[in-house]
């Protein structure tokens, strides 16, 4: 084994009742234990919670912090209308200023991984994917940021579209996202959104079934795309929300519909609270993908931040530990279900973004992220705040400890 660069002692992991040393060398954990390793430099935890860096699978960087350049949308509809304007105007350096301060949020809330669904149209033309690939090259330190290349408005009714989402790949997009709902011919979107992604050997993520509506979807149409295309693993849809409208026996044929054909899902509580049911008063429903249940079929879920500070989300401070918590309370979730929780801000999207050597097993990178809590319980339920993280090995943030001053 390599001499270990960096030495945590008693680091308190969520699988052992004891805590323990994590010894890393050349940027991966090289030893698990009480192993009597000498170090370059050694930090004792003091018994505090380890757990692998957050990961973030569906967040819009390029339309975060816009709450004081438009007013309160009342719809989804109006959210996207109000952001359409606003996107004409964006400049490279506007959007790359909004993106900073919400990537330097995530890190010190613990996200170390993040895809980023930047807006790709005849409105924006590619000035949100300039800005947000800077900032990925400038933040690398502590964030790997893959870009999704996202149509929000349309693909068929777009003439600009495509040639813009083939010149982001070029550029160095990883993902393409499409939002079917959204254009005249949704069908048509889906599959021109396969043939490109078969041609250029990359991965799928659409905003799919964003009402309360559960008498139709698309859900059919991606899963059988994914199935025809031998795309399983490669898909993942956001929101879906029509899944928390449908009886049991409807939500569990789409739970195994959607693990047969390897689609991923993840629930956006944050928006999906904020923009469902508004013409419902009091009395509106939840409106959030019951991914919990999905993922006792076997499907892949997450939860994520989506918007952060704009007509669709005016609230958010990149926490993904509350985000989680968040979805927790409203599905009714208790103590025994905290770790399928915390898995979906963890394992569960670094599978969605199939991420190589996540974990905290030897042969891992060393991301992670210690946390102010004894254990994963009480750091879940009290939504503790991340005190230190290690990117690589290397530290990335440090949050002191607030005090009280008698």
């Amino acid at each position: 084994m390599p001499l270990p660069s960096l030495l945590l002692r008693n680091a308190h992991l969520a699988d052992r009742t004891e805590s323990c040393d994590i010894a890393i060398a050349d940027g991966r954990i090289v030893g698990l234990g009480a192993g009597g390793w000498q170090a370059e430099r050694e930090i004792d935890l003091q018994g505090k919670l380890v757990l692998p860096g957050f990961v973030d699978a569906h967040i819009h960087l390029d339309k975060a912090g816009l709450n004081c350049r438009c007013g309160h949308a009342t719809s989804l509809a109006e959210a996207v209308a109000a952001v359409a304007t606003l996107k004409r105007g964006f400049t490279v350096e506007d959007v790359h200023a909004r993106a900073a301060r919400v990537i330097e949020a995530a890190i010190t809330q613990g996200t170390m991984h993040m895809r980023g669904h930047v807006e790709v149209d005849g409105r924006a033309g590619l000035r949100s994917f300039e800005a947000i690939a800077d900032l990925r090259r400038s933040y690398a330190f502590a964030m790997d940021i893959q870009i999704c290349a996202f149509v929000q408005e349309g693909l068929t009714n777009d003439p600009e579209a495509e040639p813009l989402l083939l010149g982001a790949l070029a550029r160095g997009a990883e993902v393409l996202g499409g939002c079917p709902y959204t254009d005249p011919d949704p069908q048509a979107q889906i599959d021109r959104l396969f043939a490109l992604a078969v041609d250029h050997d990359i991965d799928l993520d659409f905003h799919l079934d964003f009402d309360l509506d559960p008498s139709w979807t698309h859900m059919d149409a991606i899963c059988a795309a994914s199935l025809r295309h031998g795309w399983q693993g490669r898909v993942t849809i956001g929101h879906a929300t029509k899944l928390s409208m449908m009886e049991d026996a409807r939500l569990k044929h789409y739970a195994y519909l959607l693990a047969e054909a390897g689609v991923a899902v993840i629930a956006l509580p944050a928006t999906d609270l904020y923009l469902n049911g508004m013409d419902q008063g009091h009395r509106a429903p939840r409106g959030i993908a019951p991914v919990h249940l999905l993922s006792d079929a076997g499907v892949v879920a997450g939860v994520a931040t989506n918007n952060v500070m704009n007509p669709f989300t005016p609230y958010g401070d990149c926490s993904l530990m509350r985000m989680a918590n968040l979805y927790a309370n409203a599905m009714h979730l208790g103590a025994q279900d905290f770790d399928r929780c915390l898995s979906m801000i963890t394992y569960g999207p670094a599978r969605m973004m199939r991420l190589g050597g996540y974990g905290l097993a030897p042969g891992d990178r060393a991301d992670l992220v210690v946390f102010d809590a004894p254990d994963k319980s009480e750091a879940f339920a009290a939504i503790a705040p991340p005190v230190m993280g290690f990117k690589a090995g290397r530290q990335s943030f440090v949050r002191p400890a607030a005090r009280i001053l008698r």
